[in-house]
């Protein structure tokens, strides 16, 4: 036996015009065992350069009418209201450039007027019929036959359903419904009242369908909603009910904002490429928008993730946030919704360090909601593992966001910078970070704050907030970072005559500027001249104005028994004070289960003089 070889013939037809039609066409032969005798060669024949060992009829494979090998074609530029000679006929193979089917299944083949069997690939008239044809209604979008898939498909089909029931609900508004229908209580002019009620649940059913698609399906389904409904208008004179819905003018509104919000989240979640989302933003602005709903004409302006300023910002090397393009300045302002989405996503991403440069450059039409999300740099440089940083970007000399803590959120960051975990958060605002039940993990390469440092930074918050230095709560959270786990021993009497004076100076210089505490003052006892510090601190807090509930803060001091009797001796420097504080205390204590006042009274007599 031997084995004939598979010929493979083809042929490129743009550069072939005038190549006989049986040469235009791919042939396959396909292999065949034949018997030897039947493949043998003559000896005359063993010299020849070429030697045809055997031959079939070609395979014709499915192609356009125009590439038929059997039926000449002739190509005219946009001829429909004849079939061109010969163009009509067509093989078992051919299919119809305009339908994509077959030939012999399609309607419009000889058609007077359209005449597809004259249509071929090298006339814009027919690619464009052809892409009508194939696109439908997602042709209004300028998509190409590359960019659909059966989602856009699924799509597209779910738009025509969705449009005749639109058109048949929208007629049964115009007509209005008599008014004995709605109760006698209504009265109209003309006697026929027009809820746009109906029409409104239906287009927001259908938005709500589309939440539910591919992310590109959604888009092509909510705008070609919008392209529908944003045509309706309210009868004039007509009577209105109290709904909002009632009125197709407002009912437009609150359509378009839904379409807006989910447009605006698909455009920043889903990341479509930028050709994609630059058709779906001038499909937006084509719509005809009423003149009450100009004012979100541009809402779609959403800049891609790839946009040349958008990237030199998050990569660190644009700070300004401005750049010139062909001349002119391109500045990056985005609406404050887009920039709540950014955040979310690159929250989501872990991107904190480009999140933070975002936040610093971008601007927004909504300031006082952006000062809000820009409050969280510091807990998104925290997340960094950079906690010295987010200390200090707490409390910058201007516009300080320590400056507008709640009691809440100081414990919140306090516990942060001294166990150097937090939790795992997506948040748009500071007060979700201390309303939280999420659970605590370690922050990656990020080391817990020295005592000194929380101590500082806590006597700092005190000079920018209000709220944290009347809150008795921070006070105990101060009061334990000062304390060691054991009892320390009581310094030298001299020591803590001393650090009166020292302590004073510390807590009253430069108001309103960095708290510093001298090394000599915690060379000789370190802790425990940490302890006098806010045991100081304290003190000035009790002077200022009542503590209470004031046992809670006093019991922290039960270990270092000593500090409480120099806080004591400090207090006694205000006598007045000092005694209504003791009368406050007494009130407070003297129903407490086990507590006797008097205990805590008598520690200031055993304490040595100071």
């Amino acid at each position: 036996m031997c084995t004939t070889g598979e010929i493979i013939i083809l042929s490129d037809d743009d550069d072939c015009e005038d190549v006989s039609p049986n040469e235009l066409s791919v042939f396959i032969v396909e292999v065949e065992d034949v018997k030897k005798s039947e493949c043998a060669v003559p000896p005359t024949a063993l010299d020849e350069d070429l030697v045809i060992t055997f031959s079939r009829s070609a395979e014709v494979l499915p192609h356009a009418r125009y590439d038929c090998p059997i039926h000449p074609f002739t190509a005219t530029d946009c001829e429909v209201s004849a079939p061109v000679p010969n163009n009509h006929l067509i093989c078992d193979q051919c299919f119809c450039y305009i339908c994509d089917k077959l030939a012999s299944s399609c309607e419009w083949w000889c058609y007077i007027g359209l005449c597809h069997c004259n249509s071929h690939k090298r006339s814009d008239f027919w690619n464009n019929h052809r892409n009508c044809s194939l696109l439908g209604g997602l042709k209004t979008f300028n998509l190409a036959l590359s960019e659909v898939d059966s989602h856009l498909r699924n799509a597209e089909t779910m738009l025509q359903s969705f449009r005749q029931e639109l058109s048949t609900l929208f007629l049964v508004f115009l007509k209005g419904r008599v008014l004995e229908e709605c109760g006698p209580s209504q009265s109209s002019k003309n006697g026929r009242i027009f809820d746009y009620t109906p029409v409104y649940e239906y287009v927001l059913s259908f938005l709500n369908k589309a939440d539910q698609q591919d992310s590109r399906a959604a888009a092509i389904m909510m705008l070609g909603a919008t392209e529908d409904f944003i045509r309706h208008f309210q009868v004039s004179g007509a009577f209105l009910l109290q709904s909002p819905t009632a009125d197709a003018a407002k009912a437009k509104l609150l359509l378009l904002q839904r379409v807006i919000m989910s447009m605006q989240r698909q455009m920043v979640m889903a990341d479509f490429p930028t050709g994609f989302s630059t058709k779906l933003q001038d499909f937006y602005k084509r719509l005809p928008f009423p003149t009450e709903l100009k004012s979100v004409k541009n809402s779609l302006n959403v800049r891609p993730w790839d946009d040349v300023l958008l990237v030199s910002v998050l990569k660190g090397q644009n700070v300004s946030g401005s750049r010139k393009d062909k001349g002119k300045k391109d500045f990056l302002v985005e609406q404050i919704s887009v920039v709540l989405l950014r955040t979310e996503l690159l929250q989501r991403q872990h991107r904190y360090k480009e999140l933070c440069r975002y936040l610093r450059v971008v601007e927004t039409d909504n300031p006082l909601l952006f000062h809000q999300v820009q409050d969280l740099i510091p807990f998104f440089t925290c997340m960094m593992g950079d906690l010295p940083s987010a200390l200090n970007s707490l409390l910058p000399a201007v516009n300080a966001p320590a400056s507008r803590f709640t009691p809440q959120l100081f414990l919140f960051y306090l516990c942060v910078f001294k166990t150097a975990t937090a939790p795992k958060l997506v948040v748009l605002q500071s007060s979700e970070l201390s309303s939280s039940d999420a659970a605590w993990e370690p922050i990656e390469d990020a080391v817990p704050l020295t005592h000194v440092t929380l101590v500082r930074f806590a006597l700092r918050v005190h000079r920018y907030c209000p709220a944290v230095y009347a809150d008795p709560q921070c006070w105990t959270s101060l009061i334990k970072v000062a304390n060691t786990p054991k009892a320390q021993q009581g310094p030298s009497p001299k020591f803590l005559l001393e650090a009166m004076v020292f302590v004073r100076s510390i807590l009253q210089d430069e108001y309103g500027s960095n708290i510093q505490i001298p090394r000599f003052f915690t060379e000789e006892y370190p802790d425990q001249a940490l302890l006098l510090l806010v045991t100081g601190a304290l003190c000035l807090r009790i002077i200022d104005a009542p503590l209470n509930p004031a046992y809670l803060v006093l019991n922290t001091f039960k270990e270092n028994v000593w500090a409480l009797g120099w806080l004591w001796s400090t207090l006694s420097s205000s006598p007045e004070r000092f005694n209504s504080f003791l009368q406050e205390f007494s009130e407070e204590t003297e129903n407490m289960t086990g507590l006797s006042s008097h205990h805590w009274f008598h520690l200031r007599i055993d304490q040595p003089d100071c």
